[in-house]
């Protein structure tokens, strides 16, 4: 006879487990809601490493994508760094590959290029970068680079061009993006605007422009809750991943959130931050595995611009 594991047995081991490892438990806001739920804490990428950076746990359980569990390990060295799959990745990350950074550098060394990485990119890429920025940071980051030097930002073109228009700084942007975002579409928000006249409609950055021009407020996921508390409006339209709408129908329960649909579905999902799921939460718990390894010299060189970009946070 086969047995099944129900959703609560679950949570209680995973709760079990966490005591019994020490551990923290990082999430998200594009996770599942029922990983949300159990989470220490549950924020965007500038949250999230913030908490890392802070644990006193012996353990970080990061329930995200793969870049963001490296970006913990980077400011956790003696600490082990967990995540439930380590094949979910990101398609920014995979946008720039860390040896074409570092070529593309080469060629063009007598720009001497200030470098500004998003987040959402790996070890390789931060250990070639001046300094790294969120969305949620992005335009204080990059307001606070050198004059005197060209800016490269990478990988995400979308989030770049957004911050260009914020700053009036100029920068060369790599030719990166994120497959969800660029999924929403002029056609697909007119519709949806139209069908809910008197929402406000919200988007990230990593979105197109033309999603951006339509858009009420651009912003962060974090920036997202405290727009959707102090907004009049009763509807609001949300244009980013939809994991987003459990922690804001959790936290601001007096809206109504609308997902904004896509070209091609009704709602947006990253299928990498989908990847994660309780039974594989418990399972790397258990086993401590997959767990985050990074070569000291390339994590020496990724940690000064992620200690930069949280100074200049502060």
């Amino acid at each position: 006879m086969v047995t099944t594991t129900k959703p609560y047995d679950l949570k209680d081991q995973i709760l079990e487990l966490k005591k019994k490892i020490n551990a923290i438990i990082l999430v998200h806001n594009y996770q599942v809601g029922e990983i949300q739920d159990i989470a220490d804490f549950v924020g965007d990428s500038l949250g999230l490493a913030f908490q890392a950076k802070k644990t006193d746990a012996d353990v970080i359980v990061f329930c995200g994508v793969h870049f963001m569990a490296e970006t913990a390990k980077i400011v956790n060295p003696n600490k082990t760094v967990i995540l439930p799959d380590s094949d979910a990745g990101c398609s920014l990350e995979q946008s720039c590959d860390g040896n074409q950074l570092e070529s593309f550098l080469e060629e063009n060394s007598e720009k001497n290029y200030y470098v500004i990485a998003y987040i959402n990119c790996s070890a390789h890429v931060k250990a070639l970068s001046d300094c790294i920025c969120t969305s949620g940071n992005a335009v204080k980051i990059v307001a606070s680079a050198p004059q005197d030097r060209p800016i490269l930002f990478v990988p995400d073109q979308n989030l770049g061009s957004w911050v260009m228009e914020q700053t009036g700084r100029k920068m060369d942007l790599w030719k990166g993006s994120c497959y969800v975002h660029v999924e929403y579409t002029r056609e697909s928000i007119l519709k949806i605007r139209e069908e809910f006249p008197n929402a406000e409609l919200v988007s990230h950055p990593e979105c197109t422009y033309a999603v951006r021009m339509l858009s009420d407020e651009v912003c962060s996921t974090e920036k997202m809750i405290d727009y959707a508390r102090n907004s009049s409006s009763k509807n609001i339209i949300i244009a980013t991943e939809n994991g987003m709408l459990h922690r804001l129908k959790k936290e601001v329960p007096e809206k109504n959130f609308i997902p904004a649909p896509t070209q091609n579905c009704a709602c947006s999902e990253c299928h990498f931050m989908k990847m994660n799921t309780l039974e594989k939460l418990k399972n790397c718990m258990e086993s401590l595995s997959p767990e985050v390894i990074i070569p000291e010299d390339m994590r020496l060189k990724a940690e000064a611009p992620i200690q930069r970009m949280l100074d200049l946070s502060n």
